[in-house]
Protein backbone atom coordinates (compact mmCIF):
# COMPACT_ATOMS: atom_id res chain seq x y z
CA UNK A 1 0.00 0.00 0.00
CA UNK A 2 1.25 3.56 -0.38
CA UNK A 3 2.46 5.59 2.31
CA UNK A 4 0.02 8.60 2.31
CA UNK A 5 2.93 10.78 2.85
CA UNK A 6 4.59 10.83 -0.28
CA UNK A 7 5.10 14.09 -0.96
CA UNK A 8 8.63 14.68 1.80
CA UNK A 9 10.52 17.52 1.11
CA UNK A 10 13.38 15.22 -0.25
CA UNK A 11 11.23 13.47 -2.72
CA UNK A 12 9.97 17.16 -4.06
CA UNK A 13 13.88 18.07 -4.38
CA UNK A 14 14.15 14.94 -6.99
CA UNK A 15 12.52 17.59 -9.56
CA UNK A 16 15.86 19.05 -9.05
CA UNK A 17 17.98 15.84 -9.77
CA UNK A 18 20.78 16.11 -11.21
CA UNK A 19 23.79 13.80 -12.20
CA UNK A 20 26.62 13.05 -9.51
CA UNK A 21 28.87 11.61 -11.90
CA UNK A 22 30.31 13.32 -14.78
CA UNK A 23 33.27 11.21 -15.69
CA UNK A 24 33.26 7.47 -17.47
CA UNK A 25 33.26 4.36 -16.54
CA UNK A 26 36.58 4.01 -16.74
CA UNK A 27 37.39 7.19 -15.01
CA UNK A 28 37.94 9.76 -18.36
CA UNK A 29 36.72 12.99 -17.01
CA UNK A 30 34.41 14.38 -19.32
CA UNK A 31 33.18 18.24 -20.37
CA UNK A 32 30.01 18.93 -20.98
CA UNK A 33 30.39 19.59 -24.53
CA UNK A 34 32.54 18.09 -27.11
CA UNK A 35 32.95 20.38 -30.46
CA UNK A 36 35.29 20.60 -33.59
CA UNK A 37 38.35 21.54 -31.84
CA UNK A 38 38.35 18.07 -29.33
CA UNK A 39 38.76 16.27 -32.36
CA UNK A 40 41.37 18.64 -34.79
CA UNK A 41 44.17 16.00 -34.42
CA UNK A 42 42.44 13.12 -36.10
CA UNK A 43 42.80 12.89 -40.01
CA UNK A 44 39.65 11.13 -40.93
CA UNK A 45 41.83 9.07 -43.57
CA UNK A 46 44.19 7.96 -41.66
CA UNK A 47 42.78 7.43 -38.08
CA UNK A 48 38.76 6.98 -39.40
CA UNK A 49 38.18 6.37 -42.82
CA UNK A 50 35.03 4.47 -44.49
CA UNK A 51 32.91 1.52 -43.55
CA UNK A 52 35.03 -1.64 -44.91
CA UNK A 53 38.12 0.51 -45.23
CA UNK A 54 42.08 0.57 -43.26
CA UNK A 55 41.45 0.87 -40.68
CA UNK A 56 38.39 0.11 -40.08
CA UNK A 57 37.13 1.95 -37.39
CA UNK A 58 33.69 2.40 -38.43
CA UNK A 59 33.09 -1.32 -40.02
CA UNK A 60 35.05 -3.94 -41.24
CA UNK A 61 32.20 -4.25 -44.05
CA UNK A 62 31.13 -1.11 -46.42
CA UNK A 63 27.65 -2.29 -46.09
CA UNK A 64 27.35 -4.22 -42.23
CA UNK A 65 24.65 -4.94 -41.60
CA UNK A 66 23.04 -4.23 -45.38
CA UNK A 67 24.72 -6.84 -46.34
CA UNK A 68 23.89 -9.20 -43.23
CA UNK A 69 22.94 -8.46 -39.97
CA UNK A 70 24.63 -9.98 -36.90
CA UNK A 71 24.44 -13.28 -35.90
CA UNK A 72 22.27 -13.50 -32.95
CA UNK A 73 24.06 -16.06 -30.91
CA UNK A 74 22.14 -16.90 -27.78
CA UNK A 75 24.26 -19.56 -25.51
CA UNK A 76 23.08 -21.99 -23.86
CA UNK A 77 24.16 -25.30 -22.10
CA UNK A 78 23.79 -27.12 -18.59
CA UNK A 79 22.65 -30.46 -17.74
CA UNK A 80 23.24 -33.58 -20.08
CA UNK A 81 24.31 -33.77 -23.61
CA UNK A 82 20.68 -34.77 -24.16
CA UNK A 83 19.43 -31.63 -22.25
CA UNK A 84 21.45 -29.03 -24.22
CA UNK A 85 20.55 -30.58 -27.62
CA UNK A 86 17.08 -30.20 -27.11
CA UNK A 87 18.14 -26.10 -25.57
CA UNK A 88 19.89 -25.54 -28.13
CA UNK A 89 16.51 -26.64 -30.66
CA UNK A 90 14.43 -24.55 -29.36
CA UNK A 91 16.86 -21.30 -29.98
CA UNK A 92 17.02 -22.24 -33.29
CA UNK A 93 13.38 -22.45 -33.57
CA UNK A 94 13.04 -19.35 -32.01
CA UNK A 95 14.75 -17.70 -34.92
CA UNK A 96 18.79 -18.12 -33.13
CA UNK A 97 20.51 -17.94 -36.08
CA UNK A 98 24.01 -19.37 -34.71
CA UNK A 99 23.88 -22.03 -32.18
CA UNK A 100 26.48 -21.86 -29.04
CA UNK A 101 27.40 -24.76 -26.38
CA UNK A 102 28.38 -23.89 -22.72
CA UNK A 103 30.82 -26.42 -20.74
CA UNK A 104 30.07 -27.20 -17.29
CA UNK A 105 33.06 -26.72 -14.64
CA UNK A 106 34.42 -30.11 -14.72
CA UNK A 107 34.43 -30.27 -19.11
CA UNK A 108 36.35 -26.97 -18.67
CA UNK A 109 39.02 -28.41 -16.44
CA UNK A 110 39.32 -31.49 -18.24
CA UNK A 111 38.32 -33.75 -15.93
CA UNK A 112 35.44 -36.12 -16.55
CA UNK A 113 32.10 -36.24 -14.64
CA UNK A 114 33.55 -39.07 -12.07
CA UNK A 115 36.34 -36.70 -11.50
CA UNK A 116 36.13 -36.69 -7.11
CA UNK A 117 36.27 -32.53 -7.72
CA UNK A 118 33.19 -32.85 -10.24
CA UNK A 119 30.86 -33.91 -7.10
CA UNK A 120 27.93 -31.42 -7.45
CA UNK A 121 29.33 -29.52 -10.65
CA UNK A 122 28.41 -31.91 -13.23
CA UNK A 123 25.76 -29.87 -15.87
CA UNK A 124 25.43 -27.16 -13.85
CA UNK A 125 26.82 -23.91 -15.48
CA UNK A 126 27.10 -25.58 -18.27
CA UNK A 127 26.94 -28.64 -20.44
CA UNK A 128 28.32 -31.83 -19.78
CA UNK A 129 30.79 -33.85 -21.63
CA UNK A 130 33.44 -35.73 -22.14
CA UNK A 131 33.48 -38.38 -24.93
CA UNK A 132 32.37 -38.57 -28.47
CA UNK A 133 29.39 -40.51 -27.49
CA UNK A 134 28.09 -37.13 -25.36
CA UNK A 135 29.18 -34.76 -28.45
CA UNK A 136 27.03 -36.67 -30.89
CA UNK A 137 24.25 -36.86 -28.14
CA UNK A 138 24.77 -33.11 -27.79
CA UNK A 139 24.97 -32.61 -31.65
CA UNK A 140 21.56 -35.13 -32.36
CA UNK A 141 19.21 -33.66 -35.01
CA UNK A 142 22.03 -30.36 -35.93
CA UNK A 143 23.40 -30.01 -39.32
CA UNK A 144 26.67 -29.41 -38.89
CA UNK A 145 27.61 -28.72 -42.01
CA UNK A 146 24.60 -25.81 -42.14
CA UNK A 147 24.93 -23.78 -38.94
CA UNK A 148 27.84 -21.66 -37.45
CA UNK A 149 28.45 -22.85 -33.95
CA UNK A 150 30.50 -22.05 -31.08
CA UNK A 151 32.08 -24.10 -28.31
CA UNK A 152 32.27 -22.10 -25.37
CA UNK A 153 34.96 -23.64 -22.24
CA UNK A 154 38.13 -21.05 -23.00
CA UNK A 155 40.82 -23.63 -21.52
CA UNK A 156 43.76 -26.07 -21.92
CA UNK A 157 39.99 -27.99 -22.47
CA UNK A 158 39.50 -26.32 -26.03
CA UNK A 159 41.44 -28.48 -27.91
CA UNK A 160 39.88 -31.99 -27.22
CA UNK A 161 36.23 -30.07 -27.67
CA UNK A 162 37.31 -29.15 -31.26
CA UNK A 163 38.75 -32.67 -31.80
CA UNK A 164 35.25 -34.01 -30.38
CA UNK A 165 33.34 -31.57 -32.77
CA UNK A 166 35.22 -32.64 -35.41
CA UNK A 167 34.77 -36.10 -35.00
CA UNK A 168 31.38 -36.50 -34.46
CA UNK A 169 31.45 -34.58 -38.00
CA UNK A 170 33.54 -36.94 -39.44
CA UNK A 171 31.34 -40.07 -38.64
CA UNK A 172 28.09 -38.20 -40.06
CA UNK A 173 30.16 -38.35 -43.28
CA UNK A 174 30.69 -34.69 -43.54
CA UNK A 175 33.71 -32.24 -45.09
CA UNK A 176 35.29 -31.15 -41.41
CA UNK A 177 37.13 -28.64 -44.60
CA UNK A 178 33.42 -27.12 -45.05
CA UNK A 179 32.45 -26.74 -41.50
CA UNK A 180 31.84 -23.08 -40.06
CA UNK A 181 32.26 -21.95 -36.32
CA UNK A 182 34.28 -21.09 -33.92
CA UNK A 183 36.41 -22.62 -30.85
CA UNK A 184 36.51 -20.01 -27.90
CA UNK A 185 40.32 -21.19 -28.01
CA UNK A 186 42.29 -18.64 -25.22
CA UNK A 187 43.43 -20.98 -21.97
CA UNK A 188 45.73 -17.64 -21.02
CA UNK A 189 42.77 -15.84 -20.09
CA UNK A 190 41.57 -18.75 -18.40
CA UNK A 191 44.87 -19.34 -16.56
CA UNK A 192 43.28 -16.30 -14.84
CA UNK A 193 39.73 -16.48 -15.46
CA UNK A 194 38.77 -20.13 -14.31
CA UNK A 195 42.24 -21.78 -12.72
CA UNK A 196 45.71 -21.88 -13.12
CA UNK A 197 46.26 -25.59 -12.35
CA UNK A 198 44.61 -26.69 -15.47
CA UNK A 199 46.15 -23.96 -17.43
CA UNK A 200 49.43 -23.37 -17.29
CA UNK A 201 51.08 -20.78 -19.17
CA UNK A 202 53.28 -22.91 -21.97
CA UNK A 203 50.40 -25.57 -22.50
CA UNK A 204 48.03 -22.52 -23.43
CA UNK A 205 50.09 -21.25 -26.05
CA UNK A 206 51.23 -24.64 -27.76
CA UNK A 207 46.97 -25.68 -27.36
CA UNK A 208 46.27 -22.67 -29.54
CA UNK A 209 48.82 -22.59 -31.81
CA UNK A 210 48.22 -26.33 -32.54
CA UNK A 211 44.31 -25.75 -33.47
CA UNK A 212 45.66 -22.19 -35.48
CA UNK A 213 48.12 -24.76 -37.56
CA UNK A 214 46.07 -28.20 -37.67
CA UNK A 215 42.46 -25.24 -38.92
CA UNK A 216 44.40 -23.65 -41.57
CA UNK A 217 44.94 -27.21 -43.06
CA UNK A 218 41.93 -28.75 -42.45
CA UNK A 219 38.96 -26.63 -41.39
CA UNK A 220 39.67 -23.54 -43.12
CA UNK A 221 36.49 -21.80 -42.46
CA UNK A 222 36.88 -22.17 -38.71
CA UNK A 223 37.55 -19.47 -36.12
CA UNK A 224 40.40 -21.23 -34.67
CA UNK A 225 41.02 -18.86 -31.79
CA UNK A 226 38.35 -16.85 -29.72
CA UNK A 227 40.27 -14.07 -27.52
CA UNK A 228 37.93 -13.48 -24.64
CA UNK A 229 38.51 -10.15 -23.35
CA UNK A 230 35.10 -10.65 -22.06
CA UNK A 231 35.68 -12.70 -19.05
CA UNK A 232 38.52 -10.33 -17.89
CA UNK A 233 36.01 -7.55 -17.71
CA UNK A 234 33.86 -8.72 -15.97
CA UNK A 235 35.81 -9.07 -12.74
CA UNK A 236 36.19 -5.44 -12.83
CA UNK A 237 38.92 -4.01 -15.26
CA UNK A 238 37.93 -1.03 -17.26
CA UNK A 239 37.42 -0.38 -21.13
CA UNK A 240 41.10 0.27 -21.93
CA UNK A 241 42.33 -2.26 -19.71
CA UNK A 242 39.76 -4.91 -21.61
CA UNK A 243 41.46 -3.86 -25.33
CA UNK A 244 44.99 -4.10 -23.54
CA UNK A 245 44.26 -7.04 -22.29
CA UNK A 246 42.78 -8.84 -25.00
CA UNK A 247 45.11 -7.46 -27.95
CA UNK A 248 47.95 -8.52 -26.01
CA UNK A 249 46.77 -12.34 -25.24
CA UNK A 250 46.30 -12.19 -29.17
CA UNK A 251 49.67 -11.10 -29.73
CA UNK A 252 50.75 -14.33 -27.71
CA UNK A 253 49.41 -16.32 -29.98
CA UNK A 254 50.60 -14.92 -32.52
CA UNK A 255 53.98 -14.69 -31.75
CA UNK A 256 53.41 -18.84 -30.52
CA UNK A 257 52.57 -19.11 -34.03
CA UNK A 258 55.07 -17.73 -36.37
CA UNK A 259 57.79 -19.35 -33.71
CA UNK A 260 55.74 -22.61 -35.42
CA UNK A 261 56.82 -21.39 -39.03
CA UNK A 262 53.20 -20.17 -40.04
CA UNK A 263 52.31 -16.45 -41.53
CA UNK A 264 50.61 -14.00 -40.15
CA UNK A 265 48.37 -13.86 -43.04
CA UNK A 266 47.77 -17.97 -42.22
CA UNK A 267 45.91 -17.35 -38.86
CA UNK A 268 45.08 -13.92 -38.46
CA UNK A 269 41.58 -13.90 -40.84
CA UNK A 270 40.90 -16.62 -38.38
CA UNK A 271 41.27 -15.01 -35.40
CA UNK A 272 38.13 -13.43 -33.42
CA UNK A 273 37.45 -11.43 -30.16
CA UNK A 274 34.57 -12.23 -27.34
CA UNK A 275 34.08 -8.38 -26.30
CA UNK A 276 32.01 -7.63 -23.26
CA UNK A 277 29.16 -5.05 -23.85
CA UNK A 278 29.05 -2.65 -20.32
CA UNK A 279 26.37 0.01 -19.31
CA UNK A 280 28.19 2.87 -19.85
CA UNK A 281 26.78 3.34 -23.64
CA UNK A 282 29.27 5.66 -25.18
CA UNK A 283 32.30 4.64 -23.63
CA UNK A 284 31.59 0.77 -25.07
CA UNK A 285 31.07 1.72 -28.62
CA UNK A 286 34.34 4.09 -28.03
CA UNK A 287 35.99 0.62 -26.72
CA UNK A 288 35.38 -1.32 -29.94
CA UNK A 289 35.66 1.08 -32.40
CA UNK A 290 39.18 1.73 -31.13
CA UNK A 291 40.20 -1.54 -30.63
CA UNK A 292 39.08 -2.34 -34.26
CA UNK A 293 41.11 0.64 -35.44
CA UNK A 294 44.23 -0.84 -33.03
CA UNK A 295 43.99 -4.41 -34.35
CA UNK A 296 44.46 -3.35 -37.59
CA UNK A 297 47.61 -1.68 -37.42
CA UNK A 298 49.07 -4.24 -35.23
CA UNK A 299 48.82 -6.84 -37.66
CA UNK A 300 49.57 -4.72 -40.92
CA UNK A 301 52.31 -2.68 -39.29
CA UNK A 302 54.48 -4.74 -36.46
CA UNK A 303 53.52 -8.12 -38.34
CA UNK A 304 53.30 -7.45 -41.89
CA UNK A 305 50.27 -8.78 -43.34
CA UNK A 306 49.57 -7.93 -46.47
CA UNK A 307 45.85 -9.87 -46.84
CA UNK A 308 42.68 -6.93 -45.85
CA UNK A 309 41.43 -9.79 -44.27
CA UNK A 310 44.10 -10.00 -41.71
CA UNK A 311 43.49 -6.52 -40.51
CA UNK A 312 39.58 -6.92 -39.68
CA UNK A 313 39.15 -7.51 -36.38
CA UNK A 314 36.31 -9.58 -36.33
CA UNK A 315 34.29 -9.76 -32.92
CA UNK A 316 31.24 -11.50 -31.29
CA UNK A 317 30.14 -9.48 -28.04
CA UNK A 318 27.70 -10.10 -24.86
CA UNK A 319 25.75 -8.00 -23.17
CA UNK A 320 27.88 -7.53 -19.18
CA UNK A 321 26.09 -10.00 -16.71
CA UNK A 322 27.75 -8.29 -14.37
CA UNK A 323 25.85 -5.26 -14.81
CA UNK A 324 22.30 -7.75 -13.70
CA UNK A 325 21.12 -7.36 -10.74
CA UNK A 326 19.07 -10.06 -7.95
CA UNK A 327 16.94 -6.85 -6.99
CA UNK A 328 14.21 -5.73 -9.13
CA UNK A 329 15.10 -8.46 -11.85
CA UNK A 330 13.14 -7.07 -14.17
CA UNK A 331 14.74 -4.19 -14.84
CA UNK A 332 17.74 -6.39 -16.44
CA UNK A 333 15.79 -6.58 -19.25
CA UNK A 334 16.32 -2.81 -19.69
CA UNK A 335 19.54 -3.14 -19.29
CA UNK A 336 20.30 -5.67 -21.69
CA UNK A 337 18.67 -3.76 -24.51
CA UNK A 338 20.73 -0.37 -23.87
CA UNK A 339 23.83 -2.79 -24.21
CA UNK A 340 22.97 -4.72 -26.74
CA UNK A 341 22.61 -1.58 -28.62
CA UNK A 342 25.65 -0.21 -28.05
CA UNK A 343 27.17 -3.38 -29.17
CA UNK A 344 25.23 -2.69 -32.38
CA UNK A 345 26.18 0.20 -32.85
CA UNK A 346 29.89 -0.41 -32.65
CA UNK A 347 29.27 -3.11 -34.95
CA UNK A 348 29.49 -5.94 -33.51
CA UNK A 349 29.47 -9.28 -36.12
CA UNK A 350 27.32 -11.61 -33.59
CA UNK A 351 25.65 -10.86 -30.33
CA UNK A 352 24.76 -12.64 -27.33
CA UNK A 353 22.12 -10.96 -24.75
CA UNK A 354 22.01 -12.28 -21.27
CA UNK A 355 18.69 -12.82 -19.81
CA UNK A 356 16.77 -10.83 -16.85
CA UNK A 357 17.49 -14.19 -14.50
CA UNK A 358 21.35 -14.38 -14.66
CA UNK A 359 21.74 -12.92 -11.59
CA UNK A 360 19.55 -15.33 -9.53
CA UNK A 361 20.13 -18.69 -12.25
CA UNK A 362 21.32 -19.93 -15.69
CA UNK A 363 18.66 -18.65 -18.10
CA UNK A 364 15.10 -20.35 -18.14
CA UNK A 365 13.31 -20.59 -21.56
CA UNK A 366 11.25 -17.72 -21.08
CA UNK A 367 14.19 -15.66 -20.29
CA UNK A 368 16.43 -17.04 -23.18
CA UNK A 369 12.61 -15.87 -25.99
CA UNK A 370 13.01 -12.57 -24.13
CA UNK A 371 16.79 -12.09 -24.72
CA UNK A 372 16.52 -13.41 -28.26
CA UNK A 373 13.29 -10.98 -28.76
CA UNK A 374 15.26 -8.08 -27.41
CA UNK A 375 17.83 -9.10 -30.37
CA UNK A 376 15.60 -9.34 -32.87
CA UNK A 377 13.54 -5.95 -31.78
CA UNK A 378 16.83 -4.34 -32.30
CA UNK A 379 17.02 -5.53 -35.85
CA UNK A 380 13.29 -5.09 -37.24
CA UNK A 381 12.43 -2.19 -35.24
CA UNK A 382 14.79 0.25 -34.42
CA UNK A 383 16.32 1.38 -37.89
CA UNK A 384 20.06 1.11 -36.23
CA UNK A 385 21.11 -1.56 -38.59
CA UNK A 386 20.42 0.78 -42.16
CA UNK A 387 23.94 2.77 -41.81
CA UNK A 388 27.25 1.50 -41.09
CA UNK A 389 28.59 3.04 -37.57
CA UNK A 390 25.56 5.98 -37.33
CA UNK A 391 27.92 7.44 -34.40
CA UNK A 392 30.64 8.20 -36.55
CA UNK A 393 31.99 11.65 -36.85
CA UNK A 394 30.16 12.58 -33.64
CA UNK A 395 32.73 15.09 -31.76
CA UNK A 396 32.23 12.78 -28.19
CA UNK A 397 32.42 9.16 -29.90
CA UNK A 398 35.52 10.51 -31.70
CA UNK A 399 37.17 11.60 -28.83
CA UNK A 400 36.68 9.41 -26.74
CA UNK A 401 37.60 6.61 -29.15
CA UNK A 402 40.93 8.15 -29.18
CA UNK A 403 41.39 8.61 -25.64
CA UNK A 404 40.63 5.02 -24.93
CA UNK A 405 43.03 3.82 -27.62
CA UNK A 406 45.59 6.09 -26.08
CA UNK A 407 44.99 4.46 -22.49
CA UNK A 408 45.21 1.40 -24.18
CA UNK A 409 48.50 1.79 -25.76
CA UNK A 410 50.06 2.51 -22.64
CA UNK A 411 48.58 -0.04 -20.93
CA UNK A 412 49.79 -2.77 -23.47
CA UNK A 413 53.27 -0.72 -23.78
CA UNK A 414 53.60 -1.43 -20.48
CA UNK A 415 52.93 -4.85 -20.88
CA UNK A 416 55.18 -5.23 -23.51
CA UNK A 417 58.06 -4.04 -21.40
CA UNK A 418 57.96 -6.76 -18.79
CA UNK A 419 57.85 -9.46 -21.72
CA UNK A 420 54.48 -9.81 -23.16
CA UNK A 421 51.09 -10.97 -21.73
CA UNK A 422 52.34 -14.20 -20.44
CA UNK A 423 54.91 -12.38 -18.15
CA UNK A 424 52.07 -10.36 -17.25
CA UNK A 425 50.30 -13.34 -16.21
CA UNK A 426 53.17 -15.86 -14.69
CA UNK A 427 54.15 -13.11 -12.55
CA UNK A 428 50.56 -12.40 -11.47
CA UNK A 429 51.16 -8.72 -12.39
CA UNK A 430 47.56 -9.38 -14.18
CA UNK A 431 45.67 -10.81 -10.91
CA UNK A 432 46.90 -7.29 -9.02
CA UNK A 433 45.56 -5.01 -11.75
CA UNK A 434 42.07 -7.05 -11.22
CA UNK A 435 41.93 -7.33 -7.52
CA UNK A 436 43.05 -3.05 -7.56
CA UNK A 437 39.94 -2.08 -10.06
CA UNK A 438 37.64 -5.13 -8.69
CA UNK A 439 37.88 -3.33 -5.37
CA UNK A 440 37.61 -0.48 -6.61
CA UNK A 441 34.50 -0.54 -8.56
CA UNK A 442 32.76 -2.27 -5.24
CA UNK A 443 33.87 0.74 -3.12
CA UNK A 444 32.50 3.53 -6.11
CA UNK A 445 28.79 1.13 -5.48
CA UNK A 446 28.96 0.84 -1.61
CA UNK A 447 29.81 4.73 -1.31
CA UNK A 448 26.59 5.38 -4.20
CA UNK A 449 29.80 7.22 -6.45
CA UNK A 450 27.90 4.52 -8.76
CA UNK A 451 24.52 4.64 -8.86
CA UNK A 452 22.85 0.82 -9.45
CA UNK A 453 18.86 1.04 -9.28
CA UNK A 454 17.13 -1.32 -7.12
CA UNK A 455 20.69 -1.66 -5.73
CA UNK A 456 21.72 1.42 -3.74
CA UNK A 457 19.37 3.91 -5.16
CA UNK A 458 15.60 2.99 -5.88
CA UNK A 459 15.09 0.75 -3.70
CA UNK A 460 12.05 -1.34 -2.40
CA UNK A 461 11.43 -3.02 0.38
CA UNK A 462 12.66 -6.89 -0.51
CA UNK A 463 8.59 -8.04 0.45
CA UNK A 464 7.62 -5.74 -2.43
CA UNK A 465 10.58 -7.12 -4.63
CA UNK A 466 9.10 -8.84 -8.19
CA UNK A 467 9.45 -12.71 -8.25
CA UNK A 468 11.01 -14.13 -11.56
CA UNK A 469 8.40 -14.57 -13.82
CA UNK A 470 9.30 -17.70 -15.02
CA UNK A 471 10.64 -19.10 -11.93
CA UNK A 472 14.46 -20.29 -11.34
CA UNK A 473 16.06 -22.39 -13.73
CA UNK A 474 16.70 -26.22 -12.09
CA UNK A 475 18.98 -28.48 -13.65
CA UNK A 476 17.74 -31.83 -13.94
CA UNK A 477 18.77 -34.43 -10.47
CA UNK A 478 19.16 -36.75 -11.99
CA UNK A 479 22.18 -34.94 -14.60
CA UNK A 480 24.88 -35.87 -12.22
CA UNK A 481 23.90 -39.69 -11.29
CA UNK A 482 23.46 -40.55 -14.92
CA UNK A 483 26.64 -38.66 -16.70
CA UNK A 484 28.68 -40.70 -13.82
CA UNK A 485 26.81 -44.26 -14.94
CA UNK A 486 27.65 -43.23 -18.43
CA UNK A 487 31.11 -42.60 -18.24
CA UNK A 488 31.52 -45.57 -16.05
CA UNK A 489 29.61 -47.77 -18.40
CA UNK A 490 32.03 -46.22 -21.14
CA UNK A 491 35.31 -47.28 -19.90
CA UNK A 492 33.78 -50.93 -18.84
CA UNK A 493 32.28 -51.54 -22.38
CA UNK A 494 34.98 -50.22 -25.12
CA UNK A 495 38.28 -51.66 -26.44
CA UNK A 496 40.61 -50.50 -23.97
CA UNK A 497 43.61 -51.99 -25.79
CA UNK A 498 42.28 -49.65 -28.58
CA UNK A 499 42.15 -46.49 -26.29
CA UNK A 500 45.13 -47.03 -24.85
CA UNK A 501 47.59 -47.63 -27.94
CA UNK A 502 45.83 -44.40 -29.06
CA UNK A 503 46.12 -42.74 -25.99
CA UNK A 504 50.30 -44.25 -26.45
CA UNK A 505 50.13 -42.85 -29.44
CA UNK A 506 49.41 -39.40 -28.38
CA UNK A 507 51.87 -39.43 -25.87
CA UNK A 508 54.56 -39.93 -28.31
CA UNK A 509 53.72 -37.21 -30.45
CA UNK A 510 53.50 -34.94 -27.49
CA UNK A 511 56.44 -35.74 -25.56
CA UNK A 512 58.07 -34.87 -29.43
CA UNK A 513 56.31 -31.22 -29.60
CA UNK A 514 54.07 -32.13 -32.78
CA UNK A 515 50.95 -31.00 -33.39
CA UNK A 516 48.58 -33.07 -31.53
CA UNK A 517 45.12 -32.45 -33.01
CA UNK A 518 45.31 -35.64 -35.54
CA UNK A 519 46.41 -37.65 -32.73
CA UNK A 520 43.15 -36.32 -30.43
CA UNK A 521 40.91 -37.14 -33.26
CA UNK A 522 42.22 -40.36 -33.54
CA UNK A 523 41.99 -41.23 -29.43
CA UNK A 524 38.18 -39.56 -29.38
CA UNK A 525 37.20 -41.97 -32.24
CA UNK A 526 38.71 -44.70 -29.97
CA UNK A 527 36.42 -43.62 -26.91
CA UNK A 528 39.24 -41.67 -24.80
CA UNK A 529 37.72 -39.24 -22.62
CA UNK A 530 38.05 -35.68 -22.34
CA UNK A 531 40.40 -36.36 -18.99
CA UNK A 532 42.17 -39.13 -20.24
CA UNK A 533 43.33 -37.47 -23.39
CA UNK A 534 44.30 -33.65 -21.72
CA UNK A 535 45.82 -35.98 -18.67
CA UNK A 536 48.09 -38.03 -21.01
CA UNK A 537 49.47 -33.88 -23.08
CA UNK A 538 49.39 -32.79 -19.42
CA UNK A 539 51.90 -35.71 -18.61
CA UNK A 540 54.04 -35.80 -21.48
CA UNK A 541 54.61 -31.89 -21.50
CA UNK A 542 56.16 -32.05 -17.64
CA UNK A 543 52.90 -31.30 -15.58
CA UNK A 544 50.40 -33.92 -13.35
CA UNK A 545 48.09 -35.81 -14.94
CA UNK A 546 45.62 -34.30 -12.54
CA UNK A 547 45.58 -31.00 -12.31
CA UNK A 548 43.87 -31.43 -9.09
CA UNK A 549 46.32 -34.36 -7.95
CA UNK A 550 43.81 -36.80 -7.32
CA UNK A 551 44.11 -39.48 -10.11
CA UNK A 552 46.63 -41.02 -11.93
CA UNK A 553 46.83 -42.44 -15.37
CA UNK A 554 44.45 -45.68 -15.87
CA UNK A 555 47.06 -46.62 -18.95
Amino acid sequence: MTDKNVFTDSSLEAYYEKLTKTDSCSGFPLKEIYAPDDVKDIDYEKDIGDAGKYPFTRGIHADMYRGRLWTKRQGWGYGAPKDTNEQLKFLFQEGNTGLTIFADNPTTAGVDPDHPMSEGEVGRTGASFCSLQDMEDMLEGIPQDKVSMTLLGASCAARITLCLYLAAAEKKGLDISKLRGTISNDPLHSHYCRGKEFNPIDLCVSSVVDVMEYCVKEVPLWNTTSVNSYDLRETGINAPQEVAFGLGIAISYINGALKRGLSIDDIAPRISFYCCGGPDFFEEIAKLRAMRRMWSRIVRDRFGAKDPRSWKFRFAAQTAGSSLTAQQPLNNITRVAYEALALVLSGAQSVFCCTYDEAESLPTWEAQRTALRTQQILAHETGVARVADPLGGSYYVEYLTSKIEEEAARIMQEIEDMGGMTEALRTEWVDREVDKAALDLQRKVEEKENVVVGVNAFTIPLEEDMALPGGICRIPSRTEQEQVARVTRLKHTRNNENTSEALKRLRERALNSDNLISSIIEATKANATMEEMLGTIREASGYSYDPFNMRTSPF
